[in-house]
């Protein structure tokens, strides 16, 4: 085999792999969608979209978008000679395969699973035996994804090798332990970027609430300008909720693409008492000379940048009342430490 092509598929086994067993003692992958019908007549990508709108019109457009992208892998890119990986989470094992046979429709008598190719099973690889990286790789969430080549060749590698040899890691414990660090990194700065593409899209009045919550779960009091107002705060912060117990805070937020500039700060900071503290939120973040501005004000003045504001969600997000949380809904993920 030629492994500078070979071309690897995961295709999943459905909800925690109960088709393994069929998949393994059958010689086959099979896929669901059946309310799309025989795939056969489709030819083009465009073609699944509509067939995929057809069979759910009450669905988002990226949903679609997934469901035809992975229903046309399956039956026009998947090639007879391709390898294709499944796994069994209850063993914590993949089965690696080769296609044997082109896309079928077996008809409404095989239930919700009726597109299907054959596949000649190779052989079974412990999960314990492969690399980080490679775990990493393996654990996306879709029915049907193209497997990186070199965690297929390292799949190939294990696969040969003799039965009872992958009983322990094939890597020393504090390697791993390195390696899943790593990953931890890599998936908490995607999930940081994910949230501040959240935050970014809410809307002018939307972004004043969130900021409004996030000193609730501070534990303050907020005051929030009705909208249309321009007195130079939109919220204001007081542990009393009245503004007559120190501090008190005077917030104003700006929700636009361009940089604040040092006339702007100049502007705030004529608003304050003496006695107030300043935060100015702008997701579209501060130049050097509006940082400058800040620091040599009469007043201390905080400046929150979109990255600040996501950062100070998460680590008070679980104070924030349900209003604010349904804002920016979030998912809690538990990770090795």
């Amino acid at each position: 085999m030629n492994k500078t092509t070979a071309i690897y598929w995961m295709v999943r086994a459905g909800e925690g792999g109960f088709r393994f067993e069929d998949f393994q003692s059958q010689s086959l992958v099979t896929i669901g969608w059946h309310e799309m019908g025989d795939l056969n007549a489709l030819r083009h990508r465009a073609d699944f979209q509509k067939a995929a709108a057809a069979a759910y019109p009450n669905l988002s457009t990226g949903t679609l978008s997934s469901y035809a992208g992975q229903t046309f892998r399956f039956v026009r890119e998947m090639k007879v000679g391709d390898n294709v990986v499944t796994y069994n989470p209850s063993e914590r094992i993949y089965l690696l395969g080769t296609v044997a046979g082109d896309y079928a429709h077996a008809g409404t008598a095989q239930g919700d699973h009726p597109n299907r190719r054959l596949v000649q099973w190779r052989g079974t690889i412990a999960r314990d035996g492969l690399s980080v990286a490679a775990r990493a790789s393996l654990g996306s969430i879709s029915t049907l994804f193209q497997i990186p080549l070199e965690v297929g060749q390292e799949l190939e590698k294990l696969v040969a090798q003799p039965a009872g040899t992958l009983a322990s890691p094939a890597v020393p414990l504090d390697v791993t332990t390195d390696e899943v660090g790593s990953q931890y990194k890599d998936i908490q700065n995607q999930a940081l970027e994910f949230i501040k593409d959240r935050v970014s899209a809410l809307d002018w009045a939307e972004m004043q609430e969130l900021v409004a919550g996030l000193l609730r779960a501070m534990g303050y009091k907020t005051r929030v300008s009705p909208s249309g107002s321009d007195r130079g705060k939109d919220i204001v912060a007081s542990r009393d909720g009245l503004g007559f117990e120190d501090p008190r805070i005077v917030v104003e937020v700006k929700h636009h693409k361009d940089a604040i500039g040092s006339p702007q700060i100049r502007s705030f900071l004529g608003g304050p008492h003496e006695r107030d503290k300043g935060l100015y939120v702008s997701t579209g973040g501060f130049t050097k000379d509006a940082r400058y501005e800040a620091e040599r004000g009469r007043i201390p003045i905080a400046l929150m940048d979109l990255d600040d504001l996501v950062k100070a969600l998460l680590e008070h997000y679980e104070q924030a009342d349900s209003q604010t949380q349904r804002l920016v809904p979030l998912r809690k993920l538990y990770w090795p430490a």
